[in-house]
């Protein structure tokens, strides 16, 4: 059994993938070339944004926006400890400092309580100049907006969507990531949409934001590339990547739907267990980036999974603000329970749109046997 299974996508569009190849190599445009325009016009229409800026990767789409909105030394941002490294990491590479707010224990989703809590403390203390936060959309999962957007705005702050894991997600009858003033993803090949290498996009309604971001991705340039006004990245999405993305977006409403199906079955099929489940709220459809439980016999329920040849994985194993990367923070144990108690308690179960019944209910057959079920 595959924890994710691209192979079998693969299958399923072999000739139009190959054909999308071809047509790179027939022109020969390898680097911005007419299917990166083509596939930032899709990325819009799909969740219907004004501007898409394709980009390298999920890293960079964060850095362009915290560059876009001028982030530097002295300045804080607020996200959550418990997500991929790569969140928190941006906020220190353009030189601001990443203050930690707690996640919700029922969604793992940075709750609009720790954030208005953080916010007042980063400004009673006066050492920093809070700017904005960074939610993330873990697991597929949209984040509280209705509570966290009037948070933001009080304290003045610009939001960054991170939904590198949740492209395509609903909110409120809107589409993931247009929530925040700037939204980001990632093409990674494991995430929902993924491509056959790293690749991202940044999505925006503002006009000026959206010039911005097309400048920094290219090494902060004006009227051409030679035009430098700002410091910028090298941060431009292959055109190989962006034929492959244009093919798989096309059937990416219909997986969305079979992950609806896979994690129906997962949730009927554990409800008679101890595990936890992730909270799915009902004004919020996931894209299930990932299915995962928890449980205080984290080790015993895989070592039983891994022997009846059945993978899994953690995320995260350890939350930000005790990795040594962000010791300087001074945090310590107990900061932001939590986000520690998740780590310490959950594992994810193979998902994929193409995960078959009969694999699930192997899979919750186990499941249902480790805790004395049948």
């Amino acid at each position: 059994m595959q924890f994710i299974d691209l192979k079998t996508q693969r299958l399923r569009i072999n000739k139009q993938i190959d054909e999308a190849i071809a047509s790179v190599f027939e022109h020969g445009q390898f680097i911005m070339g007419p299917e990166v325009g083509l596939l930032e016009s899709k990325l819009s229409s799909f969740i219907g944004i004004r501007h898409s800026v394709a980009c390298s990767s999920g890293t960079d789409a964060l850095l362009m926006a915290l560059m876009a909105f001028d982030v530097k030394p002295g300045d804080a941002v607020i996200t959550t400890p418990f997500t991929f490294f790569a969140t928190a990491e941006a906020i220190s590479l353009v030189g601001a400092t990443p203050v930690f707010a707690d996640i919700d224990p029922d969604t793992y989703n940075i709750s609009a309580e720790s954030i208005a809590y953080t916010a007042e403390k980063v400004r009673t203390e006066g050492k920093l100049n809070l700017r904005g936060v960074i939610t993330v959309d873990l697991f597929g999962l949209p984040c509280n907006y209705e509570k966290i957007l009037p948070v933001a705005k009080k304290h003045e702050m610009f939001v960054i969507q991170d939904a590198a894991q949740a492209f395509g997600a609903i909110y409120r009858g809107k589409h993931v990531p247009t929530q925040g003033d700037i939204g980001t993803t990632s093409f990674f090949p494991a995430k929902p949409l993924g491509c056959y290498g790293d690749g991202g996009a940044v999505f925006t309604d503002d006009d000026q934001l959206a010039k911005k971001l097309q400048s920094i991705r290219v090494h902060g340039k004006g009227v051409d590339k030679y035009d430098n006004v700002r410091i910028g990245l090298n941060a431009r999405l292959d055109t190989l990547q962006a034929a492959i993305l244009l093919e798989k977006i096309e059937i990416y409403e219909e997986e969305i739907e079979s992950r609806q199906r896979v994690a129906a079955l997962y949730a009927s099929e554990l409800s008679e267990t101890n595990l936890k489940l992730q909270r799915v709220p009902q004004d919020s459809r996931s894209v299930w980036a990932q299915y995962t439980v928890q449980s205080e016999d984290r080790a015993s329920i895989q070592k039983r999974l891994k022997d009846a040849g059945i993978p899994t994985a953690v995320y995260y194993v350890k939350p930000l603000h005790l990795l040594e990367a962000f010791s300087d923070l001074g945090h310590k144990e107990g900061d932001f329970p939590n986000s520690e108690a998740a780590s310490e308690r959950v594992f994810s179960l193979p998902f994929h749109p193409y995960l078959k019944d009969e694999d699930i209910q192997n899979v919750c057959r186990q499941l249902r046997l480790e805790f004395g079920n049948s």
